[in-house]
């Protein structure tokens, strides 16, 4: 019984120094779990980059959300959009895995995030994926 308490911090010191490891298996794992930091709602989907930063792209469009710029490279992209009131809109898309794409939505001004918006906007890609 004394091991296990040196076994709990064994492998909490673990998964602090692999964080990078822990992290990509954990959205693997993770597929449709969202995440809250710092004013990111973050999401991964079972999909491939190309189809889900497509949806992304008609999501805001059919929220109304006018897209301002956009870019990307085939593995990741940046969105930066406006709401009719000017708040601003940013939607990243990143390859996790080349069946699984993390979708990362930040909404309002620094301090003020909006994460009903975020949440609006996850919603409608997941619901246009099948």
């Amino acid at each position: 019984m004394k091991s296990m308490p040196i076994l709990t911090v064994a492998v909490g010191c673990l998964v602090l120094i692999s964080g990078c490891v822990a992290l990509v298996a954990g959205t693997a794992a993770g597929v449709g779990v969202y995440t809250y930091v710092n004013g990111e709602l973050k999401r991964s989907y079972p999909e491939s980059f190309d189809k889900v930063y497509n949806i992304s792209v008609e999501t805001l469009e059919s929220l109304k959300i006018n897209i301002v710029e956009r870019e990307s490279d085939g593995i990741s992209a940046a969105i930066r959009a406006k709401r009719v009131d000017d708040t601003p809109v940013w939607v990243k898309v990143s390859m996790v895995t080349p069946k699984i794409t993390e979708v990362s939505v930040r909404s309002g001004v620094v301090g003020v995030w909006e994460k009903k918006v975020s949440e609006l906007i996850h919603a409608s890609i997941a619901q246009r994926l099948p």
